[in-house]
């Protein structure tokens, strides 16, 4: 994807939807900063071109060779985080997994049959349960309301 020299002040918000892209080049444009989360779900990307002033996404950490000539920074070959020594590597809770997602950027998946928040819960939603409870619970209360509101009803 050349996105270079299209006077380009800030990352445009389409960019997000590019995410399969493998080479991006955003040099020779008036960037200022690369906002934080800007590449997120870039998992493809291996060459990265941007401005001299910018840092590669993620720092030099996330990239394998970053490359410096008189009007660019090139970043080259995107490391797995998840795979980084213990200090760096990303903690995801127990029940879960770490997955790329982006320059730097991490995501925790949860193992199956675990979800919701820090994949605490395990197997799946009580459909019938709730859903019994709910019918039960409805089914009384307009039977109790019926009950107690006919006489005060005007009959024709």
């Amino acid at each position: 994807l050349d996105l270079s020299n299209c006077s380009l002040h800030s990352v445009p918000p389409g960019l997000a939807e590019a995410t399969a892209a493998i080479v991006l080049d955003l040099t020779e444009n008036p960037l200022t900063t690369l906002p934080d989360g800007s590449f997120l779900g870039f998992i493809h990307l291996q060459n990265l071109a941007v401005p001299l002033p910018l840092e590669c996404p993620g720092g030099s950490d996330a990239w394998q060779d970053v490359t410096v000539d008189r009007s660019s920074r090139l970043c080259q070959g995107q490391r797995n985080p998840c795979n980084s020594s213990v200090e760096l590597a990303w903690p995801c809770p127990e029940n879960s997994v770490c997955a790329p997602d982006g320059p730097g950027l991490v995501q925790c998946l949860c193992d199956n049959p675990f979800h919701g928040y820090k994949c605490l819960r395990e197997g799946t939603f009580p459909m019938l349960l709730f859903g019994g409870i709910l019918g039960t619970a409805t089914v009384s209360l307009s039977l109790l309301l019926w009950g107690t509101q006919r006489r005060k009803a005007k009959t024709p």
